[in-house]
């Protein structure tokens, strides 16, 4: 199958080419960056030289991409709603690695994002692409939302205890840390080496824009606090919530019953009973959960970690591709580490 990528020289975009050199059923034909006409991948992004050393990114014209197996959109946020209404009904499956498909309510992207939706009549149709919890949409789908980075890590270590009715769904607090890949890979003032080495920040107090996205995928209410880690890759989610008064006396024994349950079966999601690590997902599409319930003050504390440019991002949009076409969820894609 022929494959494209819209935004291909960002983080995400050179992850979906490192990744699809393993698929054995996908080809990149296409990549493109604006801001990179007629620049070698190879030039600009050296670690994928021995896989690409022919290919050059194209301009954004959704005329080089008629007739595409497949199509990744990894462009920046608020980009992707006006390129991919002129995509539709030109290529096969898309799969969209922004948020500008993964809320269901347009208001929303007024009150989170600044911005009206350009292209709201597709909120509708678009499937949201987390496969562990929302599987069911994802085949012969056109155009899919991939889940974000935060939201995947903590919907994965939530939702199997709302599922089971386990805890309330309101008053849930998600502290979450990610590296800063995160931010993508243009260049910014605060994420210089000198800034973020040797530190560890909180940003987006109250407002950060994955929250609704959080809540959507959860289905419940949360305070969202990001946090920003001195590390390139990983994200790690601690969750907070309380006890449902139908769980009873809960133990740390049914909130792990609950995460075996949803996952023991998935090839992707690693129940553990250590604190996870953000360096044991790093480079896989694995990521990793526990669940403890503490009796002194009641509280279910659930974790996730994960590599969030792997199933944070490009690994899940291959996952979810997948799916979309009918191939193995687990083609081309890493389940295994890097370590150290």
């Amino acid at each position: 199958m022929k494959a494209g990528i819209v935004g291909a020289s960002g983080y995400t975009g050179a992850e979906l080419l490192r990744l699809l050199t393993a698929h054995p059923d996908m080809e990149v034909a296409v990549v493109t960056a604006h801001s990179h006409v007629g620049e070698e991948v190879a030039r600009h992004t050296p670690s994928l030289a021995g896989a690409y050393p022919g290919l050059v990114y194209e301009a954004n014209d959704p005329a080089l991409l008629d007739g595409l197996d497949l199509v990744f959109c990894a462009l920046p946020h608020g980009e992707s709603q006006r390129i991919i209404p002129e995509l539709i009904g030109r290529v096969g499956p898309i799969v969209d690695l922004a948020a500008d498909f993964r809320l269901k309510d347009p208001a929303l992207y007024g009150i989170w994002y600044g911005h009206d939706h350009v292209a709201h009549e597709l909120l509708a149709t678009a499937v949201f692409g987390l496969p562990e919890l929302f599987r069911s949409g994802l085949l012969g789908a056109n155009l899919i939302a991939a889940a974000g980075c935060y939201p995947t890590s903590a919907a994965l270590a939530l939702a199997p205890l709302l599922r089971a009715g386990l805890i309330e769904d309101r008053g849930i607090i998600v502290d979450a840390a990610s590296g800063v890949s995160g931010a993508g890979r243009a260049p910014k003032d605060n994420l210089h080496f000198a800034g973020v080495d040797e530190d560890f920040t909180a940003y987006g107090l109250l407002d950060h824009r994955h929250t609704p996205e959080m809540e959507q995928a959860i289905g419940a209410e949360v305070l969202f606090t990001p946090h920003l880690a001195p590390m390139v890759r990983g994200i790690l989610a601690t969750c907070y919530a309380r006890p449902s008064a139908a769980a009873g006396t809960l133990r740390s024994d049914d909130v792990m019953a609950a995460l075996h349950a949803a996952y023991d079966d998935e090839p992707f999601v690693v129940v553990t009973d250590q604190p996870p690590s953000t360096k044991a997902t790093s480079g896989s599409n694995c990521a990793h959960v526990t669940a403890r319930v503490d009796p002194r003050t009641g509280w279910v504390i659930t974790l996730c970690a994960l590599d969030n440019l792997v199933k944070g991002a490009s690994g899940q949009a291959i996952q979810c591709a997948n799916a979309a076409l009918g191939l193995p969820e687990t083609a081309g894609l890493p389940l295994a580490g890097m370590y150290p």
